[in-house]
């Protein structure tokens, strides 16, 4: 009854924090946004951006790394750099994509970056899929279809930036899933970041422009809530199965769709809400069968 009462508490616990993560994931969306339009000044480059989350999201790192004397143990630095890039370009196409569409539709189209990460878990690490998954990702990619609008009256070219986003982040998924069998979850970070900060830093120079105070205010936030996020994020799946705690990150939709609509007062119409439906639904089925598989095992 106590191991019962304990897993049930450690499970409400880790449900919090990736609520917590996704409140803090729909705010770097909303600052994104802001940011790549004329809302705090004139628009910055989303590489200006993606530099402004890399940048000081180490920079939090490094103190914390300073003061807790961690060592770096024998990194993989060529995946290591390879899932900083991957990471660093989606990030980069996906504030590009939320500065230009509606923020839910950008959203859920990186929802897909799981179905491809199990694509390319096909071609790469070899793994089978079964009936169920293969189900969700033609769901998945008819919902981003949808969101795409295929006509040539309303077809959203920009949302192909999200989508080849979710592509990219599908691919640093398989190259964390390599390196978590080795290395620890902050010297992950750590390296990640690091990388991430010169390969950003780099970019950002040839399209750099001076911000304004309130821009360097969302610049700095968006580095702090990215790395709360990601704590957040990596404590609950250490007191909790990922395939539990998977579904709760969906409600980053729900977050980025009210501040979306209270700030720039813009709300999905039914079109998109086809396709987000669809890809929640594709989403909530590759979790459930995450635990049906993860019960087996035991």
């Amino acid at each position: 009854m106590q191991n019962k009462l304990k897993l049930l508490n450690l499970n409400s616990q880790a449900a919090l924090l990736i609520i917590l993560a996704t409140v803090f994931i729909a705010g770097t969306m909303i600052l994104a946004k802001s940011l790549g339009q004329d809302w705090l000044g004139q628009g910055l480059h989303p590489f200006q951006i993606s530099a402004g989350r890399f940048s000081f999201a180490w920079m939090a790192l490094a103190i914390i790394f300073y003061f807790k004397k961690t060592k770096i143990k024998s990194p993989n630095l060529r995946l290591h750099a390879l899932r900083s890039i991957l990471g660093w370009c989606g990030v980069t196409l996906m504030f590009a994509a939320a500065s230009l569409i509606p923020l839910s539709d950008a959203t859920a189209i990186s929802f897909l970056n799981p179905v491809f990460a199990m694509l390319f878990a096909i071609l790469f690490l070899k793994e089978t899929i079964g009936k169920y998954r293969w189900l969700a990702a033609i769901l998945a990619l008819i919902g981003a279809f949808v969101l795409l609008r295929p006509s040539i009256a309303s077809f959203q070219l920009v949302g192909l930036l999200a989508l080849f986003a979710a592509i990219l982040m599908g691919a640093e998924l398989i190259c964390m899933k390599i390196i978590t069998k080795t290395e620890n979850s902050f010297q992950i970070l750590i390296i990640n970041n690091s990388i991430g900060f010169i390969v950003s830093i780099t970019a950002a120079y040839f399209f750099w422009q001076q911000p304004t105070f309130h821009q360097w205010i969302a610049l700095v936030s968006i580095g702090l809530l990215m790395i709360c996020a990601q704590a957040c994020y990596i404590t609950a799946i250490a007191i909790a199965d990922a395939s539990y705690v998977a579904p709760f990150s969906y409600m980053t939709l729900i977050f980025v769709t009210f501040y979306d609509f209270i700030l720039f007062n813009q709300l999905p119409d039914h079109i998109s809400l086809i396709g987000i439906i669809l890809i929640l639904i594709s989403a909530i089925t590759l979790a459930w069968r995450e635990k049906i598989n993860l019960k087996t095992k035991i």
